[in-house]
Order: structure tokens, then sequence, then C-alpha cells
């Protein structure tokens, strides 16, 4: 559980940060040689997924939302779907092979 959540930038690439005291993040991050250090603390600790949702609905969301939804992705996942060439072969030989249904009009 984290209560302070934001972003920084090292060596050109910006990600999501998660900490429990800002003042001790922030002097971490400044050391390491962190630039562009935007953090913001929580008013309840929240899990990393949650925190990421918190910051989707923040304003760092708007300069930073590459990062943000990277972490997004890592953090509650994607729903992304992969279709095989096999599986649309499949599909197609099994509506081919369904027998056509007549329709008497009446």
């Amino acid at each position: 559980m984290f209560k302070v959540i934001g972003v920084s930038t090292l060596n050109g690439v910006t990600k999501v940060r998660f900490a429990n005291d800002m003042v001790s993040r922030v002097k971490i991050l400044n050391k390491g040689g962190h630039k562009d250090i935007n953090l913001v603390e929580l008013p309840t600790a929240l899990s990393k997924a949650d925190c990421v949702k918190y910051l989707k609905s923040s304003d760092l969301y708007v300069k930073f939302a590459d990062a943000i939804n990277a972490a997004d992705s890592k953090y509650n996942g994607t729903a992304t779907v992969k279709v095989s060439m096999d599986s649309l072969k499949a599909r197609a030989e099994a509506v081919k092979s369904e027998p056509e249904v007549a329709v008497n009009p009446s």
C-alpha cells in the first residue's frame, strides 16, 4: 500500500513511481539523477493498481499519459485478444460445413 504516487524521468524515460514518504522519495530520486519529478500525496494508502487508476484521473495524466498507460497495463492488465491464423481457418471451415437451412415463406 502506498501513500505517494507520481512520475519521474530518468535518462529520457518517464515512469510511474510509488512511495510511502514524499520527502525521502524526492531525495532518493534527485540523488539518482531523476528529472521532472511530480509526486502527489494520496488521501489514503492504495495498492499499485489503485494508485495507477488514481493517476489516470489526475492532472498528471494530461502530460504523462504514455507512462501512466504503461503502468496501467502492467498493474491492471489489458484486455488484448490475440487471434491466430489457424483459429480463423478452423472457424471458416466450421461455417462452411454447417448445413444450410431452407426457409419456407408462408
